[in-house]
């Protein structure tokens, strides 16, 4: 048991965590290519909505995850990417929905600016299969 586990979406936080853990390349290309000037704001928005002892676990562990996971080289935008995408599932608890989504609604949401979509999107750039 995490010191998240009892967040509603902690299964998505502990993929995500996995996920970047053997996978930091693709989180660093991803955040690259879904990085918006939007997303700024988008993080602002839920800053002060996550600050309990469980949330400030669940972001320690994924700075310590990409410390260790990534190289210098992709270190910090796999780092963003993480830090989004876990920002996203514990402010907002309806957001781990949009882990499993459709990618067309994810790029909408996005167009329109919802925040966790904006924030979710280089997560779920990294962790789609591939073709």
């Amino acid at each position: 048991m995490n010191d998240w586990s009892n967040l509603p979406n902690a299964r998505h936080i502990d993929a995500i965590l996995l996920h970047v853990r053997n996978h930091p390349k693709k989180w660093a290309a991803a955040w690259t290519a879904a990085r918006d000037a939007a997303r700024v704001a988008a993080q602002d928005a839920v800053r002060d909505a996550a600050r309990a002892t469980a949330r400030d676990a669940a972001w320690g562990a994924a700075r310590a995850t990409v410390r260790v996971a990534a190289q210098d080289a992709v270190r910090v935008a796999a780092c963003v990417a993480v830090w989004d995408a876990c920002v996203a599932l514990i402010a907002w608890d309806d957001a781990g929905e949009l882990m499993d989504a459709d990618m067309d609604l994810m790029k909408f949401l996005v167009e329109v600016q919802d925040p966790r979509a904006m924030l979710l999107m280089p997560a779920r750039i990294a962790m789609q299969e591939e073709s």
